[in-house]
């Protein structure tokens, strides 16, 4: 019996396409955010980060209450542009008072607490959080987000949901 020599093997749309595939998902894995967060952590390029959310006008029936459990817990979720982040500790919560500002007769503007926020009970707060991230040329990567001043953050704990802005970053020991 004859035998015929084994044919070359040519590549078809099909097989470039499994291939494609391949490198592809090679690929998001190495280069996937919990990997080089792992990373980071291995190679010790985290440094602590302080980030301060500030939260306001949430109603509240009562705001000194939502504040103690807020600390007793101590700690919260976060999520960064719809991507949570998971948990990091909470330093302190500050009250923060509303003012309203009234210009007189006289053309002065006059500041004072506001009376109503007694009245109608709504929670305005300063969240302090402690977490770890890394500084780059874009600004501070906090749970593999860059994050800024300015950028809306939700925090989440057992007993509520808030919407807040970033106003501070402390990169390090502070």
């Amino acid at each position: 019996m004859a035998s015929h020599p084994p044919a070359s093997r040519s590549w078809n749309l099909v097989d470039l396409g499994a291939a494609a595939a391949v490198l592809l998902a090679i690929g998001g894995v190495v280069w996937s955010p919990k990997l080089s967060g792992a990373v980071a952590s291995a190679t010790g390029s985290l440094q602590p980060v302080t980030v301060t959310v500030d939260v306001r006008g949430v109603p509240s029936a009562d705001s000194a209450a939502l504040i103690r459990s807020a600390e007793a817990e101590g700690k919260v979720a976060i999520v960064i542009r719809n991507q949570p982040h998971g948990s990091v500790a909470i330093e302190r919560v500050i009250p923060l008072d509303r003012r309203i500002s009234i210009l007189t007769p006289a053309g002065r503007v006059v500041s004072a607490p506001d009376p109503n926020q007694k009245v109608f009970g709504t929670f305005d707060g300063r969240f302090v959080l402690n977490g770890e991230g890394r500084k780059t040329s874009g600004g501070v990567v906090f749970g593999n987000q860059t994050i800024k001043i300015g950028a809306p953050v939700e925090l989440e704990g057992a007993n509520y949901r808030f919407n807040g802005t970033v106003t501070d970053l402390k990169v390090g020991k502070s």
